[in-house]
């Protein structure tokens, strides 16, 4: 590889993870003012949106479903068992395991929550064609990075 080469393939407007980098950063900071309404922080906000979906479940699991490690998800969890909006329990099938479920405060705030998907939507300027193909490029792209 000649010098030249090298120093065409450093340059930041040639990488790939600079765009993704900068695009996420963007999007995720759409959702701030709305959060901060609720109180909650985007890595919550993601938290709420798997137990909405599915309750009851291991922490395991829905480390797997956000793509985050034990270490970034332990501490969340408990940010959010303190403002009363979870419970943590170990699994009766096997105690190593702990649950997370909603308490009541927790499924109301799905109700104060249910305009932030439009309202996020809304602030991006995309067809909606091609932003699903986006949604299914970044998709396959996670596919093919799995650790």
């Amino acid at each position: 590889m000649s010098k030249s080469d090298y120093q065409e393939m450093m340059k930041l407007e040639n990488q790939l993870c600079f765009p993704l980098y900068a695009a996420a950063r963007r999007v995720t900071g759409l959702y701030t003012p709305e959060l901060k309404k609720l109180g909650l922080t985007y890595t919550q906000y993601l938290v709420f949106l798997v137990l909405w979906e599915k309750d009851g479940i291991p922490v395991g699991e829905i480390c797997e479903k956000l793509m985050l490690d034990n270490g970034t998800v332990s501490p969340l969890l408990k940010k959010m068992e303190q403002a009363g909006y979870i419970t943590r329990s170990r699994s009766v099938e096997d105690d190593r395991v702990v649950v997370i479920a909603l308490t009541e405060q927790g499924r109301k705030l799905q109700k104060q929550a249910k305009d932030i998907p439009g309202a996020v939507g809304g602030c991006i300027d995309l067809p909606p064609e091609k932003a699903q193909a986006l949604y299914k490029l970044l998709y396959e792209l996670l596919g093919k990075t799995q650790k």
